[in-house]
């Protein structure tokens, strides 16, 4: 039985990864006004004006933790509760961190609990908002609410599982 990660298939993906990322560099505006960051996938370099951390329930998930849009967070097993390890173009392309402006700190809502929000230095500049001291990341084609197609997946050198409002790992399959 074939595996999925075949050679041939995972530099598909690393080239339509830097195609996005090709693509996604030019989209920012040539303004000096402009709030877009100068180089780097838009997406991944993104902080948002409020990184709130929310909660919604998911069909065969339960209660899994969102950004502030309503998009599934993922937590990265590699990470180890510790810190950021999805530094590559191609892992933060395909998994941007919900990341913090300088000076603002992460806010809970719904069932999200305020005393296990936090912070940790991102490599690539900036902080990226932690859960239970899981860095929090989205997964690039998740595009609408209840999306949660980034669940249980092993991509990028580790697996991904959504988080519960507890900080708990959901390793349910979807």
């Amino acid at each position: 039985m074939a595996t999925w990660f075949t050679p041939l298939r995972i530099g598909r993906f690393v080239a339509v990864a830097a195609a996005v990322a090709v693509v996604a560099a030019g989209c920012g505006g040539s303004s000096s006004r402009s709030t877009a960051p100068k180089g780097g996938v838009a997406g991944a370099q993104h902080a948002t004006t409020a990184a709130t951390v929310q909660t919604r329930r998911i069909k065969n998930l339960g209660v899994v933790l969102v950004n502030s849009r309503g998009l599934t967070l993922y937590m990265f097993v590699r990470d180890h509760q510790k810190r950021v390890t999805c530094k590559s173009t191609a892992c933060v392309t395909v998994w941007p961190p919900l990341k913090l402006k300088t000076g603002q700190k992460p806010t809970a809502g719904g069932l999200a609990r305020k005393s296990l929000l936090g912070s940790d230095k991102n490599p690539r500049g900036g902080r990226v908002v932690t859960y239970n001291d899981w860095p929090l990341y989205r997964y690039y084609l998740d595009k609408k609410r209840g999306h949660a197609k980034g669940q249980a997946t092993n991509l990028n050198g580790g697996l991904w599982y959504v988080l519960s409002p507890k900080g708990k790992i959901i390793k349910t399959k979807p």
